[in-house]
């Protein structure tokens, strides 16, 4: 086994001891712990890339949480799974979620971001100037907020920035 699947396995089976000890100790109803669990099984699956069993939890979780702080994060964990699949669309749909709850969620705005700047290099690639242009100036409003929040991140965004102002 490699030192790197070891040490995921270690983080994650660190991650899962300290959640559950969370859930026994943390002063929460029934319902939230029972959110907070399915979260936790669904950080657990996507980790893993069990990303059926991810989704299924994701689901669940939201089903079950109310605090739209804990919601923005399952909306943006889930949007994780659709953007590595390439439906870009839906992962969209999710981000927006995510971002409508928690607009200081700077990893949301940078996927964002991400999603519309692949979109316009493909355009670019298809002499889809028109086209490029907007997904570029979206990508462009989208890291800015997020280089805005967290200003030491995305180093490579603000690279491209300065490039194309």
């Amino acid at each position: 086994m490699s030192s790197l699947k070891k040490n995921e396995n270690f983080i994650d089976k660190t991650f899962t001891i300290i959640a559950n000890i969370l859930l026994e100790v943390f002063p929460a109803s029934k319902k939230e712990k029972e959110a907070f669990s399915y979260y936790k099984n669904g950080l657990s699956a996507h980790t893993m890339g069990n990303y059926a069993e991810a989704l299924e939890n994701y689901y669940a979780a939201l089903q079950i949480e109310e605090d739209p702080y804990d919601r923005s994060y399952i909306f943006y964990n889930v949007g994780l799974i659709y953007s590595s699949n390439g439906n870009y669309i839906k992962a969209l749909r999710y981000y927006n979620q995510a971002l409508f709850l928690n607009p200081r969620l700077s990893q949301a705005l940078n996927n964002v971001a991400v999603i519309y700047h692949y979109q316009g290099m493909k355009a670019v690639e298809q002499n889809l100037k028109k086209k490029a242009f907007v997904f570029f100036e979206q990508a462009k409003l989208y890291w800015r907020q997020a280089i805005k929040l967290a200003p030491n991140n995305y180093i490579e965004a603000q690279n491209w920035l300065n490039q194309n102002i």
